[in-house]
């Protein structure tokens, strides 16, 4: 008797320890912390539905990151956060690993610190297409240049826009007080 689809893909699922445990040793001391997240759920409210892994990693190895996490499975990209910090800004991208079997997902979030006298990142639209309107989003609101990104054009801001001016920038290129008006 042959084993059901679902008992051969938990047997080959990728398990988050082996994916921590890959990070570790591939980047090493490119990676500055490392949190696991668990979430409960389902039937049981106290098994673990998924794991999401939060990365902070130096900026130098922040590409070759992501390309590291198409070694376990497709990479699923979902956004592009991003805080004002004072000397840096700090950009959170969110992926999951999908496996087939059910519990099998694993969320990744890289997290870069820029430096704000050099607002440069690698775009990984080459990568994942579907990072082009993130990607947009941080350049367009704090201030970010994507290198390879091939369209920079504004999204969310009118045409007219003056691009000096950062809406989401707690600095000097945030919008001034005459451009924010109170809501009733």
């Amino acid at each position: 008797m042959s084993e059901s689809i679902e008992a051969v893909f938990k047997k080959t699922a990728v398990k988050y320890e082996d994916v921590i445990d890959g990070l570790k040793e591939k980047f090493g001391s490119d990676i500055i912390k490392l949190d696991v997240h668990e979430r409960f759920g389902g039937s049981d409210e106290n098994a673990v539905q998924s794991r999401d892994l939060w990365v902070s990693v130096n900026l130098s190895a922040f590409r070759p990151f992501v390309e590291y996490l198409f070694k376990y499975d497709f990479v699923n990209f979902h956004v592009i956060s991003g805080d004002d910090t004072g000397e840096n800004l700090e950009l959170n991208y969110h992926f999951s690993l999908f496996q087939r079997a059910r519990g099998g997902r694993i969320g990744v979030t890289a997290r870069v610190s820029v430096p704000k006298s050099d607002l440069s990142m690698p775009s990984i639209f080459d990568l994942l297409p579907g990072s082009e309107y993130s990607e947009r989003e941080i350049r367009e609101m704090l201030g970010v240049d994507f290198v390879g990104l091939p369209n920079k054009a504004l999204i969310f801001l009118p045409e007219d826009w003056d691009e000096e001016i950062k809406p989401w920038r707690r600095d000097e290129t945030g919008p001034s007080i005459d451009l924010v008006r109170e809501l009733e």
